[in-house]
């Protein structure tokens, strides 16, 4: 029997096979979830022959973290596709404009582009969180994504600032939904080779970096053993911990220079 058995989880983000939200999906299948995934927009249509691929192909939600029309539908939509209740919520969903907020932009990006970061990749958290709390069962888990923030990175510009406040918002989260049963939590991933890392100029450098210095090694095309950090925390196997971020990073954390 699975760690997940029994439980239902929604996955986020999931648009290529290569991202984490799509690898979280499949290793939760796999320990005996029944997962829901959505995306949005021009995305939905990648998202629905991508999941394809899973066995069982989980039912597909269209859900623009900013729209308040698709956050209060959410229960509803959900119930549509047979789930009354969730026992988890996978946050995968971040965005800052490559073309103004990274590759080195960060003192001239606009503010509007700075809010849009935060509402899309910190607020979303909380807003999200609240959509699915009239279905969310009693204990529950959220878990978020971020690539460390609590230092600042060469490119990664105003998603880094977006990601230090994702960050926080899932302590604050853990704080006001704890007695409730429900547990907030991150996962920091080394860089992995998504189409999100893709999109920011100069990424690659990452690569080398935790080339040189993670004392495990790194492999940027396995989303594998983050993966499976989510769905530990996703699982029973977390009861007390809240609040927390865990690195699943080949220890380059741990690292000095």
């Amino acid at each position: 029997m699975g760690i997940l058995e029994g439980k239902t989880i929604l996955v986020t983000g999931v648009t290529m096979n290569t991202s984490i939200a799509y690898k979280v999906a499949e290793i939760a299948q796999a320990e005996g979830a029944t997962v829901v995934v959505s995306n949005f927009g021009r995305a939905m249509s990648l998202t629905n022959r991508i999941v394809k691929r899973l066995d069982p192909a989980p039912a597909v939600l269209e859900l623009d973290v900013t729209n308040a029309e698709h956050l209060a539908g959410l229960p509803d939509a959900l119930r549509a596709v047979g789930v009354e209740r969730l026992d988890g919520v996978v946050h995968s969903v971040a965005y800052a404009n490559p073309e103004t907020a990274l590759g080195g932009k960060f003192l001239t990006t606009p503010p509007e582009d700075v809010a849009q970061a935060i509402h899309v990749s910190a607020y979303s958290l909380v807003s999200l969180t609240m959509a699915c709390k009239p279905i969310l069962n009693n204990p529950a888990s959220v878990v978020g994504l971020t690539f460390d923030a609590r230092v600042s990175w060469p490119t990664y510009d105003w998603m880094g600032v977006a990601k230090a406040a994702l960050e926080s918002t899932s302590r604050y989260l853990a704080r006001y939904v704890g007695a409730d049963g429900i547990r907030s939590n991150i996962v920091a991933a080394g860089p992995l080779d998504t189409i999100a890392k893709k999109a920011i100029p100069g990424a690659n450098t990452f690569n080398d970096i935790w080339g040189d210095r993670a004392p495990l090694g790194w492999d940027d095309h396995d989303a594998t053993p983050t993966a499976k950090a989510v769905v530990a925390l996703l699982s029973d196997w977390f009861p007390a911990t809240t609040g927390e971020m865990i690195h699943v990073d080949g220890g380059l954390h741990s690292t000095g220079a």
